[in-house]
């Protein structure tokens, strides 16, 4: 991604964070003479006033839709913010180098604020743009995404995927496309007499198919490269790139089995400044035309590319369920049993799944797979929740209730220390695992410890289960095992209360997670699975309101050191007096003449 460019999105996120505590006029926020509850009118659903004893405090209610539509919202002033940094004037992110029209373009610094204002528009919020900055900054260009189009795609939405891809292009990220055209083969071949032919799904290619698809496939092949051409998009088509062996020449004819991707020539292509565009028709060894589903095809370029997305462009938008709902989410290592036997788990929604399975585990764990519709293609690229359907292997999520059920110790104690560097910070986590020891806990992990959370049961003294603790690593945000693990606990606990300071980055992910929520003096009370007049979510409230954040006492792991660090503050803060107080003593016997006799 170009580093200008990267630079201006950064600091417009900025802005955006910068600017949130203007956004709610002094109208909206309520002042208590024994306190102040404020709230982000952005993410405001509903308002409501309460009696005595809360004179004039007021309700939060968020939940996923308005957060969503609130990071929508606030793009509008974020495109505004972006006319007032002034761009540099650089030349489009990667100079075309070819003598195609893709040159033609408005003046440097315009186009510039264009695409940065678009990106903030693609992005649902600074976490999520920090997040995706980093990790598309963080791979080469040759390891950014593979995209699949199928041929539908490229009769019906032609113009969507390309303007995507410019998009991309001007932000120097550059895609591989492999595109089929099933479709349109089938077309040609009824009007040219031939009767399609397929066996377990796969086309039988004769050698009349095989004319008909090659010319059809650089025809279509053109087609799209001559569109992007004209948008200001330098492309390469590229022609020999996969080679092949006979499937079962037997059964399928022409048809191909992939043994080995060409990477050499996507790299240089990607190096040179082109966006690669590919058939999925391969070769044999001896240099005969083999045909090869698309699929496939793409497939076999993310396990040589291992890219950080494999897109297929679908005209549905994704996989549905049984009742007709679109799947957001796949987490394979969890999930993939269960789904295989679900009833409506059948035909291509069951080989697709299967196929996708087979392709991730040949990959790295941070490769995902989306199945998206084209006009979703930023969105997709750009935010956490996505618009189709993303799959991943993700992680099995691990679930104790002791501290001897923990494998290795030494790993939970790193863990609950980690990014918690301070005075007293690792006995203070000794004596929370202490304390874990002598109470009631359900903990949730994965293998890797990438995030880890600790929740309280109801009690006598507390009706309502509590997140008492929570860390996540950066790795763990982008790789979503904080999603899987939150899905486990809201399985176990259909209610839950936690608190976040109004300061964490990732405030936007926890307001997506409650149904509501309070803010009082910089911290932040999220509840779910209740309404806040519930009998077991008076007392937490009320708890809240006189404590905040403490209100977690001993269980959170947060007020421990926060209390360790002020206690060892004040230690060294009389330890530091007393020193002066000595040296002020020893400083006046002298000037007095009095010594040591």
């Amino acid at each position: 991604m170009n580093s200008q460019l990267v630079d201006i999105i950064r600091a417009i996120l900025d802005t955006q964070q910068a600017q949130a505590p203007t956004d709610a006029s002094p109208t909206r926020e309520a002042t208590v003479a024994a306190g102040t509850v404020q709230y982000n009118a952005r993410v405001k659903r509903s308002v409501h006033r309460l009696g005595d004893p809360y004179n004039k405090m007021y309700l939060l209610r968020s939940g996923r839709a308005a957060s969503r539509a609130a990071s929508r919202a606030a793009a509008s002033p974020l495109a505004a913010a972006s006319s007032k940094i002034r761009a540099p004037g650089i030349a489009p992110c990667r100079a075309p180098l070819s003598t195609t029209r893709a040159l033609a373009s408005p003046p440097a610094r315009d186009r510039t604020r264009e695409i940065v204002t678009q990106t903030i528009n693609s992005i649902g919020s600074k976490r999520e743009g920090q997040q995706y900055l980093k990790l598309f900054t963080s791979v080469s260009s040759q390891k950014f995404a593979v995209i699949k189009l199928g041929g539908a795609i490229l009769t019906d939405y032609m113009d969507e995927v390309c303007r995507s891809l410019l998009f991309l292009y001007e932000l120097g990220l550059y895609p591989v496309i492999v595109h089929g055209a099933g479709p349109q083969l089938n077309r040609l071949l009824e009007e040219a007499g031939v009767e399609p032919q397929f066996e377990e799904g796969i086309r039988v290619t004769d050698a009349k198919t095989l004319g008909i698809a090659r010319r059809l496939f650089l025809e279509e092949n053109m087609r799209l490269v001559d569109r992007l051409d004209e948008l200001g998009v330098a492309t390469r088509s590229l022609a020999g790139v996969f080679t092949a062996d006979y499937l079962n020449k037997d059964k399928w004819q022409y048809v191909g089995k992939i043994t080995k991707v060409n990477k050499a020539a996507i790299e240089k292509s990607i190096e040179a400044g082109y966006i690669p565009v590919l058939t999925s028709m391969a070769e044999s060894e001896d240099g005969r035309l083999l045909n090869v589903n698309a699929d496939v095809a793409a497939a076999e370029l993310a396990r040589a590319l291992e890219p950080l997305k494999v897109v297929y462009l679908s005209e549905k938008g994704g996989l549905f369920d049984g009742d007709g709902g679109k799947i957001s989410h796949i987490n394979l290592d969890a999930e993939f049993e269960n789904l295989m036997s679900q009833p409506w788990c059948r035909y291509g929604t069951r080989l697709k799944i299967k196929e996708i399975k087979e392709l991730l585990d040949t990959l790295p764990r941070s490769s995902s797979v989306a199945i998206i519709h084209p006009s979703d293609l930023q969105k997709e690229l750009f935010t956490d929740s996505g618009a189709g359907t993303l799959i991943r292997r993700g992680d099995k999520i691990q679930k104790v209730a002791s501290v001897a059920e923990f494998e290795d110790l030494g790993a939970l104690k790193a863990t609950l220390i980690r990014d918690r560097e301070g005075l007293d910070a690792e006995a203070t986590v000794d004596r929370y695992v202490d304390y874990l020891n002598e109470n009631p806990f359900t903990a949730y992990y994965d293998d890797a410890m990438q995030c880890l959370a600790i929740v309280m049961p109801p009690s006598k003294d507390r009706r309502m289960a509590t997140l008492a603790t929570l860390t996540i690593t950066k790795s763990g945000w982008l790789t979503n095992v904080a999603e899987n693990v939150f899905a486990d606990i809201k399985k176990d606990y259909p209610q839950l209360a936690w608190t976040v300071s109004e300061s964490d980055e990732n405030l936007t992910w926890f307001f997506e997670k409650a149904d509501g929520s309070f803010s009082k003096n910089g911290s932040v009370l999220f509840y779910y699975g209740c309404d806040f007049k519930d009998a077991a979510f008076t007392p937490v409230y009320d708890e809240f309101i006189h404590h905040g954040r403490a209100m977690l006492g001993d269980s959170n792991l947060e007020s421990r050191l926060r209390r360790a660090a002020m206690a060892a503050s004040e230690s060294l803060r009389r330890t530091h007096a007393a020193q002066q107080a000595r040296g002020y003593a020893t400083l006046s016997r002298a000037a007095r003449g009095v010594g040591p006799r």
